[in-house]
C-alpha cells in the first residue's frame, strides 16, 4: 500500500529518531492536531501489521517507536550473535516489581518492603536501563527517588505504567509479611540480596 504524504514524514522522523518522540511534537512536524495524528498513527501502525513487516511502531507513554518486529528476534539474534538480554535475578525482579507499582520510590522503601538491603539488584537494574533516578526526596538526605524508563516499558511490552497488572493492596501487603518472615528465619535480615 502506498503512504500519504503524513504517513512518510511520521516513519522517517520515526527512523531517523531511534527512540520514541511523543505525539505532540509528532503532531507539530506535520501540522495537525493531536487527535488526528493519533489516527494517522494508528491506520500506519495496522499496515505495517497488515503487511507482516519487519519494522513496526509501537506506543510508549503517548509516544511513538520505530522498532524491529518481535516475531524476528531469532533472526536478529543469528545477526548479532549477542542479543540484549538481561540477567534479571529474582533479588533485582522484586525490586524492579516494587519500583514499578510504587513510583517514586526511595531505597530505603524498597528495602522496607523487601526486608533486605537492595543496592545490587538497584545498580543492576540502573546498568540495563531499566530504572533511572527520577528525582530527589525533599526530605532529610535528600534520598534519591527511584523510577522506570521506556526501555521498562519496551522489555516488558507495555504502552504506560497503566498497562501493568492490577494487583491487590491485601496480596502485596501478605507477599510482603512472607518474605519479611522468611528473611528473618534465615538470619538474613541486613545482608545484601545478590
Amino acid at each position: 500500500m502506498k503512504l500519504t504524504k503524513n504517513e512518510a514524514i511520521i516513519e522517517a522522523i520515526l527512523f531517523i529518531s531511534g527512540e520514541a518522540v511523543p505525539l505532540k511534537k509528532i503532531a507539530q512536524i506535520i501540522n495537525e492536531d493531536v487527535n488526528v495524528t493519533k489516527q494517522i498513527l494508528e491506520k500506519l501502525i495496522s499496515k505495517y501489521q497488515e503487511e507482516e513487516r519487519g519494522i513496526q511502531i509501537i506506543e510508549l507513554n503517548n509516544s511513538f517507536q520505530m522498532c524491529t518486529s518481535p516475531r524476528l528476534f531469532e533472526v536478529i539474534q543469528t545477526f548479532y550473535q549477542n542479543p540484549k538480554k538481561y540477567n534479571i535475578t529474582q533479588a533485582a525482579l522484586e525490586t524492579l516489581s516494587i519500583i514499578a507499582y510504587k513510583q517514586p520510590v526511595t531505597k530505603a522503601e524498597i528495602e522496607e518492603i523487601r526486608g533486605v538491603r537492595s543496592d545490587h539488584a538497584i545498580n543492576k537494574l540502573i546498568e540495563y536501563n531499566l530504572i533511572c533516578e527520577i528525582g530527589r526526596m525533599d526530605a532529610p538526605g535528600k534520598p534519591i527517588l527511584f523510577g522506570t524508563t521506556e526501555e521498562f516499558l519496551r522489555y516488558f511490552g507495555f504502552k504506560s505504567l497503566k498497562d501493568l497488572p492490577e494487583i491487590q493492596e491485601q496480596l502485596l501487603e501478605q507477599i510482603q509479611k512472607e518474605v519479611q518472615e522468611e528473611v528473618k528465619q534465615i538470619g538474613l535480615f541486613d545482608d545484601e540480596e545478590k
